[in-house]
């Protein structure tokens, strides 16, 4: 921790996000994909009419096998079409939004939170975080303007470290709220003591003047020079702490700078704003620098759950919000029961109407809370559940495999934008802006060993944000994407990270399916208008992995009959790669990459099948699959073996069909199988390493091979307490008999297997 990590050749050079706000496609833009959609559809049916139909009206269909491939290859090239498809869709649906997107003015944003008496909660969960990941996180957090907001960090390491590493770890995360609202009193005071002098000021004057003006003004300086000199004292680790700095601290700095430049020259002509604005100006830097941080740990309370997942993390704290709680000892350790009325609490959980949900290692601008909370308000929105800016990556990644991933993320931004145009939302679960009575309303109650324990966020898949986003919209709930860039997120920096992050990510979108079917059940019941295009973009988010890996194996490992291959699949596909090419260089990103992508995705090929058989084992057996958190270390993280060996299995399969079908004058086949190879042998060389992958081998069978000898131990019976130990009342009192019934009953079948007949 805190090494500056090695920048490698081709990695990302320019470390400056793109704009908040999205160009404005031209009326040409629209247009091309409007083509682009038709020239795919309009492909794939001659393909279908062309190659397949004649083969079986022309009678070439002659034997068994050619009839199956045939039939094998179609289904092949009509799941990746329609996954193409849907890019293109949703494409558009983003475009038609950025064309119409208008910014809501400032002035507005302030005069709908004057007087504002709501509050949201800011809740981040924390799995043993860098300290200076999760800081970055906190802090973008606490500056948010809003008028009143908590934020709590839950903390999820377990109470009790097993190392000196984890200790410090824990400890730190303990520490960071009351550090940073130390940091936050100095400027917090001085900005509020304004704001109260500014009222009596106005209050005698009858009205406001340029003196008032330039008062504002110089807190306004004030502030923009702390923010700047806080951001200056940050040291720039790697471009994650470049960010922070530029876009949190130094973005936040020069939006109170502009309002500087308008109010002195108001003062310079001897006018000035009103006294409501002036109030109004005052009451957003105390907002800013106002902040109620706090850390939670659930797994200190035995009443609340302990599963290791995000979701569970969350729901403990959701399911406290706006109670009183006692302290209650208990033989397993301390439980939290309702506080009585008139009894003092030992913890008291404010509510709040809103909640904001953010990973611990993502990054919100300035005004992320103001801006998607008056969305939730505005007039038609009463149903709007969740609202989120889907995130982007942060640029100048070191590693190629880091710059790459984070492709993929910037384009997965412009489809979620589109996905909203047709109702097809899904909640992404690096931020949120929640609205809380829609969690109560999809809320599942279950007695755990004697407690009640609340689900809000299902934790049966560990894709929960897009399982909770079916569950909403059954209660008819709605979920919309803000049209614009106000959050980023990390994404892994090398391969095994990446492995334990997209294996996750595959899993658990065939779990989910039922549930979408049981959805639009109820939605016709209540006769909701259901839109075919939304059905289609919720399948295909949901499902695409699965057909596109398995798609994907097919067209690899099979030597189809070259009469298959045809200029209209080509054709088909043409359009989603120039597309997709075009937004990666609207990204910030090269057109070039679109091969990269392809690539990165071969060598995830086996990391998606996983997670896609995962899912069917968990149908299967109705158990759930553990949750896996993406590591998020400076140190590179090692890769099972079989996730290293299968790319090396491809590279060579593809050269093996490349050599087999040039003697067999398969040449369609053989063209194929060489761009594979050589771009997959590229993505080994460039995401994996080929001395990482050597060492993550021998290190995964140095380990299958080596079992360590374990003692096999007789538990102690304890009949009764040894002589000198002290009693375990609070046991006995809490568990009853039940812990002296086991262990008499061990006690006994032990005695009747060691004591002589």
């Amino acid at each position: 921790m805190g090494r500056t990590p090695r920048r490698q050749w081709g990695a990302e050079r320019f470390t400056a996000p793109m704009a908040i706000m999205h160009d404005r496609p031209s009326s040409r833009e629209i247009l091309l994909n409007r083509i682009a959609i038709i020239v795919t559809i309009f492909a794939w049916l001659m393909y279908s009419v062309t190659t397949v139909v004649r083969e079986f009206v022309e009678g070439r269909a002659n034997t068994l096998r050619f009839i199956l491939e045939s039939a094998s290859y179609l289904v092949v090239v009509t799941a990746l079409t329609f996954s193409a498809l849907m890019y293109l869709l949703a494409r558009q649906g983003a475009l038609y939004r950025f064309r119409d997107h208008v910014r809501v003015p400032r002035g507005a944003l302030d005069r709908h939170f004057e007087d504002y008496d709501k509050g949201i909660t800011v809740l981040i969960p924390s799995y043993r975080e860098e300290p200076d990941v999760v800081a970055k996180t906190v802090w973008s957090a606490a500056l948010q303007e809003f008028p009143t907001k908590r934020v709590v960090l839950l903390i999820d390491d377990p109470p009790t470290p097993d190392n000196d590493e984890n200790a410090e770890l824990l400890r730190r995360a303990r520490e960071l709220p009351a550090v940073v609202m130390e940091a936050l009193e100095e400027p917090r005071r001085r900005v509020a003591e304004t704001l109260d002098r500014l009222r009596d000021d106005l209050a005698n004057a009858g009205g406001a003047t340029p003196t008032h003006a330039a008062t504002v003004s110089e807190a306004y300086h004030f502030a923009a020079d702390w923010l700047e000199a806080r951001a200056a004292a940050h040291p720039l680790v790697d471009h994650t702490d470049a960010f922070y700095a530029d876009r949190v601290l130094i973005g936040l700095a020069g939006d109170l700078r502009l309002t500087t430049i308008a109010l002195d020259g108001a003062v310079e002509a001897g006018e000035s704003p009103d006294a409501d604005r002036l109030l109004q100006l005052q009451n957003r830097l105390v907002w800013i620098f106002t902040a109620e941080i706090a850390s939670f740990e659930r797994k200190q309370y035995v009443s609340l759950s302990h599963e290791a997942n995000k979701a569970m993390n969350l729901n403990s704290y959701i399911a406290l919000m706006g109670h009183d709680w006692l302290y209650q000892p208990t033989g397993d350790g301390v439980a939290l029961i309702p506080c009585e009325h008139g009894e003092e609490p030992d913890l008291r959980v404010p509510d709040t109407e809103y909640l904001l949900t953010l990973d611990a290692d993502s990054m919100l601008l300035r005004d992320y809370c103001v801006r998607l909370v008056a969305l939730l308000e505005e007039p038609g929105n009463e149903r709007v559940a969740v609202t989120q800016t889907p995130y982007s990556s942060y640029r100048g990644a070191p590693s190629r495999i880091e710059r790459i991933a984070g492709a993929t993320t910037d384009i997965q931004h412009i489809l979620h934008q589109g996905m909203t145009y047709y109702g097809a939302t899904f909640w992404v679960g690096a931020n949120a802006v929640i609205r809380k009575q829609a969690l109560l309303d999809i809320a599942e109650y279950q007695s755990v060993g004697g407690y009640d324990i609340a689900t809000y966020i299902q934790d049966r898949t560990v894709i929960e944000d897009t399982e909770s986003s079916i569950d909403l919209g059954t209660k008819g709930w709605t979920l919309v994407n803000y049209p614009e860039r106000l959050s980023y997120s990390a994404t892994p920096p090398d391969f095994g990270s990446l492995i334990v992050q997209r294996r996750r990510w595959a899993n658990g979108g065939l779990l989910i399916l039922p549930k979408l079917a049981r959805q639009l059940r109820e939605r016709r019941f209540r006769r909701d208008r259901i839109l075919h295009r939304e059905v289609m973009l919720r399948v295909n988010y949901m499902a695409s992995i699965a057909w596109a890996s398995f798609g994907l194996v097919f067209l690899l490992g099979y030597p189809y009959d070259s009469r298959l291959l045809s200029p209209w699949v080509i054709l088909a596909a043409a359009p989603y790669f120039i597309c997709q090419a075009s937004d990666l260089r609207y990204s910030g990103h090269r057109a070039s990459d679109i091969f990269r992508i392809y690539g990165f995705n071969l060598v995830l090929l086996a990391v998606n099948l996983a997670g896609v058989v995962k899912s069917v084992q968990q149908a299967l057996t109705n158990e759930k699959i553990p949750f896996a958190r993406t590591p998020k270390v400076r140190n590179r993280t090692a890769s099972p073996g079989l996730y290293i060996l299968v790319p090396y299995l491809i590279v060579g399969f593809s050269v093996f069909t490349l050599v087999r079908d040039i003697f067999a004058q398969n040449w369609g086949n053989a063209i194929f199988a060489g761009f594979n190879g050589a771009l997959c042998l590229w993505a080994i060389i460039a995401y994996i390493g080929v001395r990482n992958s050597v060492v993550d081998v021998v290190v995964g069978a140095v380990d299958w091979l080596f079992v360590p000898k374990r003692r096999k131990k007789l538990a102690p019976v304890p009949v009764g307490p040894r002589e000198g130990a002290a009693v375990d009342w609070r046991g006995i009192l809490y568990h009853g008999d039940r812990r002296l019934g086991r262990d008499v009953a061990r006690k006994n079948d032990i005695r009747r297997r060691v004591s002589p007949r």
